[in-house]
């Protein structure tokens, strides 16, 4: 806790000497100044789940979770603005920008920043899909039979939304639901089930459904499947965290170097920003490397954005997970208060 006390306090002292911006050589400066502390903020995470864990026998469970959302939300708030100015920024230096340039052509003319105007969900997930697979892969050897994903609804649906937030939750779902039909299946030495993916547009959402038959959450994790101060395994986390020192929360923490034939494949709509502007840097991990927050985490990006998270769980059987998404524009942000973070 004190090393991220420590990452912020020199956070403010940087930027509070920063003087007034009155040229572009001035807001280059400061983008350098804003995208060096992006990096150096990227062991934040980490560092907070180990010092959750460190201290959950002084808090009680409920006041660390609050404490975790309320300091989360704020770091997505900052991060956003922070990545949106750079983004701009970029923009603005750019060939195509100028009137006299020779390529005319923006190849992230769909793009406001960090905001991608025409997401596609089945575009998402696929690519998501793609990469968890090609992770798992590499954990379980190329003979483990590995599930398909099969995918029905408003496949064209399109809505504008952050990609790299969209990507790490679909991302962290995806290998759950991968994980466990694999390790159900490896039991009983049978084919994996396929994976379900639901796409539902409405006029001020789009719903997406995951649902595995992987056996379901085991009800001693359940109570605590949406907290960050896990009781159980809370050792074991503690290892894995040490091992991931970085982290940004977004879907390259999963990736996998892609071979020649999928960087091809790939090479998609989404694939214009594929996680490279929003976050960046990321330690991936393997599937057996559990943190016990991919979840929790999932939950507070979908609702900073006026979305909503569940999960159902039917022991025995499988999980059904519902990702409900606000379209950007139709809600505000659900920002902290001052007073919430005072609180803390």
């Amino acid at each position: 806790m004190s090393h991220v006390y420590e990452l912020y306090y020199k956070a403010f002292e940087t930027l509070r000497r920063v003087r007034e911006i009155r040229s572009v050589e001035d807001n280059d400066r400061y983008c350098n100044i804003v995208s060096r502390t992006l990096q150096e903020h990227l062991t934040v995470i980490p560092r907070l789940a180990m010092g959750v864990i460190e201290c959950q026998s002084l808090m009680k469970p409920e006041e660390t979770d609050k404490f975790m959302n309320t300091l989360l939300r704020s770091r997505i708030s900052r991060r956003v603005i922070a990545e949106q100015h750079l983004a701009l920024t970029e923009t603005f230096h750019s060939p195509w920008h100028f009137p006299d340039a020779k390529q005319q052509h923006d190849p992230n003319a769909d793009f406001v920043g960090e905001v991608f105007l025409r997401c596609n969900a089945k575009e998402v997930v696929e690519e998501c899909g793609q990469r968890a697979k090609s992770l798992a892969e590499a954990a379980y050897g190329p003979q483990r039979k590995l599930p398909e994903l099969h995918l029905e609804g408003h496949l064209e649906a399109t809505f504008p939304y952050i990609l790299s937030h969209l990507q790490y939750i679909i991302g962290e779902l995806l290998r759950n639901s991968i994980q466990a039909v694999v390790e159900r299946h490896a039991q009983t030495n049978t084919d994996p089930s396929p994976i379900e993916v639901l796409i539902c547009e409405t006029p001020q959402h789009v719903i997406i459904r995951i649902s595995d038959q992987g056996g379901g959450v085991p009800k001693d994790i359940l109570p605590d499947l949406w907290s960050f101060s896990k009781v159980c395994r809370s050792q074991t986390h503690l290892e894995n965290l040490l091992q991931v020192p970085r982290m940004a929360a977004t879907m390259q923490e999963l990736k996998t170097p892609l071979t020649p034939g999928d960087a091809q494949s790939s090479e998609g709509a989404s694939d214009k920003r594929f996680v490279d502007g929003s976050l960046s840097s990321l330690t991936y991990r393997p599937p057996n490397l559990k943190l016990g927050m991919g979840l929790p985490m999932s939950r507070v990006y979908a609702e900073y954005w006026a979305g909503n998270l569940e999960l159902h769980s039917l022991d025995g059987y499988g999980v059904d997970a519902f990702l409900q998404i606000s379209k950007l524009g139709n809600k505000n942000e659900q920002l902290s208060t001052r007073a919430s973070v005072d609180a803390v």
